[in-house]
């Protein structure tokens, strides 16, 4: 591997803090053809934890302070499948759908504010249930008619609509469309 110009190294070392991994423990490999991301962000010791520095986007966010329209993802479950497949295959059904309508749609601007530096330690999900296929079918296609992007999530090779997600969007805009569901507990 080639080596890295010193004022990378230093910035590296800049960003890890005190942090001083034992040589046998942690290697860094850099690709050369793909460029190095570093922020002054002081890591978390939790990746559910925000970082102990003050975040500054917290109060110069559209969306601080005002519930309604702080930016949210939808997520959709089908109980039937909770009661009868194992918990972790149907978590696992979200977390595609989360992930697919998030990639999808990684170049809109709500996106991007939700997966930001500064917010992606304060993600907003919403987990809801549905009874079963037909009411999930129902449900992707009046969001489909509302003009609400998301990913109805069908697992292969069964064909099997498993959730749905949706895109990040502020809370006032598409929560209208989840108001009949129940939280999925």
């Amino acid at each position: 591997m080639a080596a890295l110009p010193s004022l990378c190294l230093c910035r590296f070392n800049t960003f890890l803090g005190s942090f001083r991994p034992s040589p046998r423990s942690f290697k860094v490999r850099v690709h050369p053809s793909l460029p190095i991301c570093l922020t002054n962000r002081k890591l978390s010791s939790s990746m559910s934890q925000p970082s102990s520095e003050p975040a500054a986007t917290k109060t110069d966010s559209p969306t601080a302070g005002n519930n309604d329209d702080v930016l949210v993802q939808y997520v959709v479950l089908r109980r039937d499948l909770i009661d009868t497949w194992p918990l972790g295959s149907v978590v696992t059904q979200g977390c595609h759908a989360s992930v697919n309508a998030i990639w999808s749609h990684k170049d809109n601007p709500h996106t991007l504010q939700y997966c930001s530096p500064e917010n992606i330690d304060s993600m907003h999900k919403v987990t809801l249930e549905v009874k079963g296929e037909t009411q999930i079918l129902n449900l992707s296609e009046k969001l489909s008619t509302g003009g609400i992007a998301h990913k109805l999530w069908i697992e292969q090779p069964e064909n099997i609509p498993t959730c749905l997600a949706t895109k990040p969007y502020p809370k006032s805009i598409v929560s209208m469309f989840f108001k009949n569901l129940k939280l999925c507990k």
